[in-house]
């Protein structure tokens, strides 16, 4: 029987990506081998239950929306993620998954959305990229930089130029709850005309940054 080990599954709205503001179901798998310097659910590193594909199903159906996110921790260090994205897209779901750029993406299923996190310096953990996923992103997957100050900011630019990311998918920028206020982040992006969209933490706005996860 196919398992997964979750952490939880929540009902909430999407805070994030082209989909914020939905009632979403989130689906949190246990794990992530990265331990970046903002992370906000390091209480999903360890804790979790194994559940069937069909016991996490039979959870999302309770909710009565189309949106499904598989999140993390990071969720691709599980093997099983993939068979279960799938499982998903075939129950007719609108599937996305959160991924932090260190796993390949080539297996996940074409009809999921991919939010890709590139890691920038601030994050520690940026020597992670795979460089080889942006190859694999498709027109409605979305790449994510979380920038925590300046140089992360100039990094992203140089980055998204040296890789042409600008013509594979849409860009977020969100910057680091903690670290960096958003009308700054707005006031840059204006500066020097990214074409980037910039991404509030919408559900930090709504409950704050504990019951807003």
């Amino acid at each position: 029987m196919d398992t997964l080990t979750i952490n939880e599954i929540f009902y909430s709205i999407q805070g994030e990506t082209s989909r914020s503001g939905f009632p979403t179901t989130f689906v949190r798998l246990t794990g992530c081998p990265l331990r970046c310097s903002y992370c906000d659910t390091e209480y999903a590193f360890k804790n979790g239950s194994k559940m069937s594909f069909d016991e996490i199903g039979s959870a999302i159906k309770k909710n009565d929306s189309k949106y499904v996110t598989v999140t993390g921790g990071e969720p691709l260090a599980q093997k099983d993620v993939i068979p279960f994205l799938k499982y998903l897209c075939d129950m007719n779901y609108s599937v996305s998954i959160e991924t932090s750029n260190a796993y390949d993406i080539s297996a996940i299923d074409s009809r999921v959305s991919v939010i890709l996190d590139v890691k920038t310096p601030a994050s520690l953990e940026s020597d992670k990229n795979l460089i080889s996923n942006y190859k694999k992103l498709k027109p409605i997957d979305e790449i994510k930089f979380v920038i925590c100050n300046l140089d992360d900011f100039n990094w992203a630019r140089d980055y998204i130029s040296l890789h042409n990311l600008d013509i594979l998918c849409p860009i977020l920028f969100s910057p680091s709850y903690d670290d960096m206020p958003i009308s700054e982040l707005a006031d840059l992006i204006l500066k020097y005309s990214v074409n980037v969209r910039l991404q509030a933490q919408l559900h930090k706005t709504i409950w704050g940054p504990v019951n807003g996860k």
